[in-house]
């Protein structure tokens, strides 16, 4: 009886040994997900100066959309026309923000990113960022002074003052303003494209259009 109290014992003793370490790992730091839960408060850090904000749809609207994005980058070009169906089909329902972020392992990000801008200047930013991204089979992968060449010649469709275009991109004008997206984007957690904040919450990555419509509607009701 005493052999079976003493065994017994053992087990019991193990068996606290495993709970009590098995407790300990599952109080310690957890990994945590590419998209948070957490909610951005700071606004003007989140949409960036308004004088200088590309965005679309209605300032108050109740649901808010910032997409953190790199023209070159293949995972926002596959994001692009879903993005695209989303902002017309919810028209002003939403407010879209987009930012640049174009991410140092792609060698057209930059000149890409300037060619959006300095369309901007002339009021044409959106019709910039649609061929960009409708397009970037054609450039994306191209070397440099080729991809600028065929960027060019997008300035030119859209009925650009080819001048001022072409001076603004050869003298990365827009280089201030890009780089305050970039570094906003850092300080909001942001390391990947695309990156998209909704209503302050970030979710990393090409999200569905069903995803977004969820996501969307839930924040409507």
């Amino acid at each position: 009886m005493r052999r079976e109290s003493l065994i017994l014992g053992g087990i019991g003793a193990v068996t606290l040994i495993i709970v009590v370490v098995a407790a300990v790992l599952l109080s310690g730091p957890q990994s945590q997900s590419k998209n948070s839960t957490s909610k951005v408060t700071d606004m003007a850090l989140l949409y960036g100066p308004e004088a200088e904000r590309e965005s679309t749809g209605t300032p108050s609207a109740k649901v808010t959309i910032v997409e953190f994005g790199d023209f070159q980058c293949p995972a926002c070009g596959a994001v692009y026309p879903i993005v695209k169906k989303i902002k017309a089909d919810y028209k002003d329902k939403i407010y879209f923000v987009f930012r640049n972020f174009p991410l140092p392992q792609h060698k057209n990000g930059a000149v890409s990113a300037e060619a959006a801008y300095a369309a901007g200047l002339q009021g044409k930013f959106w019709e910039m960022h649609d061929l960009l991204y409708g397009s970037q089979v054609e450039w994306g992968e191209k070397p440099e002074a080729q991809a600028k060449s065929l960027i060019t010649g997008y300035g030119q469709t859209i009925g650009l003052d080819m001048d001022k275009f072409n001076e603004s991109v050869s003298n990365n004008a827009g280089n201030t303003k890009i780089q305050k997206d970039q570094n906003d984007g850092y300080a909001l957690g942001v390391d990947s494209t695309p990156t998209f904040f909704i209503n302050g919450e970030k979710f990393a990555g090409v999200l569905s259009y069903d995803q977004f419509k969820k996501l969307i509607d839930d924040r409507l009701k």
